[in-house]
């Protein structure tokens, strides 16, 4: 995470920000999640009726892979110098491309699509989240994090 003055935001718009770190999506993890959400389809918790399936195992839910995004988005993510705290303000456009199997390493690469002052000391940013899966050329998701910045 990188704090710039607040004059400079509009500037890193349009901007790639940079990659997270690379996430282990593992078994444990996808049934933890099943766990908090009541999400048991036998699709994400049982390998062994999933290995009949066209993806050949356990896949992580589509809800987990969005609700790590604000996680990796962190150590990408500019924000302005001053910040008090910042709250999630929604997700727009979010599209799910490609299952992610169980045992699959995931990366966030972000791109700054729109930093604006919505009220004196807040500020709304815009950013283009796209989760990649190691190894594969097509993203597992792409979506637009909002986030709202007090100064």
């Amino acid at each position: 995470m990188r704090h710039v003055p607040v004059a400079d935001l509009p500037r890193y718009v349009g901007q790639h920000l940079g990659h997270s770190d690379w996430l282990l999506i593992d078994q444990a993890r996808i049934d933890l999640f099943a766990n908090a959400t009541g999400d048991h389809q036998f699709i994400h918790v049982d390998p062994e009726r999933a290995a009949a399936t066209p993806f050949g195992g356990t896949i992580a839910h589509g809800f987990l892979l969005l609700s790590l995004m604000p996680q990796l988005m962190a150590g990408v993510m500019v924000l302005p110098e001053g910040l008090k705290m910042t709250v999630n303000y929604g997700v727009e456009h979010v599209r799910f491309l490609q299952p992610v199997p169980a045992g699959s390493q995931v990366r966030l690469a972000a791109e700054l699509l729109e930093a604006r002052e919505k009220h004196p000391g807040q500020w709304l940013l815009r950013a283009r989240a796209t989760l990649e899966i190691a190894g594969r050329e097509k993203p597992a998701c792409v979506a637009e994090l909002l986030s709202l910045c007090f100064i």
